[in-house]
């Protein structure tokens, strides 16, 4: 096998994490759907970026729900988000909650601030920042604190640090929420081409040590850092399904008989493998490609699988914790 291809230049905030979070990827987050909320803070970023399309694909598979958790804040109340990337989860949150009367004060954080909004309310601060270290000031400070897909930028050790500091900072009667994906067992792979895309990034797991299965793991792990009440809920999207098996077209995969919730277009999907060519490529293509072009046409092979399959889905996990009074 030939010594595999250097890819384009994207920005990655580290090298664990397999996402770049550059400007390319703000706009592979552009939603052209309809608005979640008539809030005048996120109108401002809706004018230049819409809304994040994953974060409507999440809300939408927990029937329209920001959060899980079993919370009742009240003004004041302290809230910390996690992996905050564009910030439209924390926007939207925040805006909930004052239409309900209800003014948080919260923390936002990521290991990089190219995405962070440039409007946001007095009561909303974005900071670089990462949650296995947090502020040593932040001890027993938070009400409530959520965090989203941070599955391909840990392993144990970074989860296990994380863990720690969560039960550290939230206060107790506090709650966590943790959401992310299923990254073990790939409910995508449905033809030759993205079965070799699923093995590809099984590899690619392996060697950097992520953990795919986080709605065994992180329930375990929570439990034994102290918290109780730990819960994992679970939805099923669907991805692709836009085209007949003779490639004439009949719309998007519907929720179906197996509760599979309507989810990622086939293009979304491939979009975010699109997203991880650098890691892929650095790492010497996992056994499966050797240069950008061989990568690039896995991902459009596959591509039309998915178009032409009402079979592919992947699996969203909220995993909820409670720390003890």
């Amino acid at each position: 096998m030939n010594e595999p291809e250097q890819p384009s230049e994207r920005y990655y905030a580290s090298t664990q994490y397999l996402l770049p979070a550059d400007e390319a990827e703000t706009k592979r987050l552009i939603w052209n759907g309809t608005r979640l909320s008539n809030t005048p803070v996120i109108e401002l970023t809706a004018t230049t970026r819409r809304l994040n399309k994953q974060h409507a694909i999440i809300v939408r598979a927990f029937e329209g729900r920001l959060s899980l958790a079993p919370i009742s804040l009240k003004t004041g109340d302290r809230v910390l988000e996690s992996a905050a990337g564009s910030g439209i989860w924390a926007l939207e949150f925040f805006e909930f909650n004052r239409t309900n009367g209800i003014t948080v004060d919260m923390e936002c954080i990521d290991i990089s601030s190219k995405q962070f909004p440039a409007m946001r309310p007095p009561e909303m601060r974005f900071s670089i920042g990462t949650i296995t270290q947090l502020p040593s000031e932040w001890t027993d400070r938070f009400h409530y604190i959520h965090q989203r897909l941070l599955v391909a930028a840990m392993n144990d050790s970074l989860w296990r640090s994380a863990i720690l500091e969560l039960i550290r900072v939230i206060r107790p009667g506090g709650w966590v929420e943790l959401f992310e994906i299923e990254m073990e067992t790939l409910g995508w792979g449905i033809g030759p081409r993205s079965k070799q895309l699923c093995t590809l990034i099984q590899n690619m797991n392996a060697e950097k040590g992520v953990i795919g299965d986080l709605s065994f793991y992180l329930p375990a792990s929570l439990k034994g850092a102290g918290f109780s009440d730990v819960r994992c809920v679970t939805r099923h999207v669907s991805i692709g399904g836009e085209l007949g098996y003779d490639g004439k077209e009949y719309g998007e995969a519907s929720d179906n008989e197996d509760n599979r919730k309507k989810g990622y277009s086939s293009e979304e999907w491939r979009d975010i493998w699109m997203g991880m060519k650098g890691p892929v490529i650095r790492g010497g293509g996992y056994g499966i490609v050797n240069s950008e072009e061989e990568y690039q046409a896995l991902l459009e092979d596959s591509l039309l699988e998915w178009k032409i399959s009402r079979e592919a889905y992947t699996t969203f996990y909220t995993i909820l914790a409670r720390k003890s009074r």
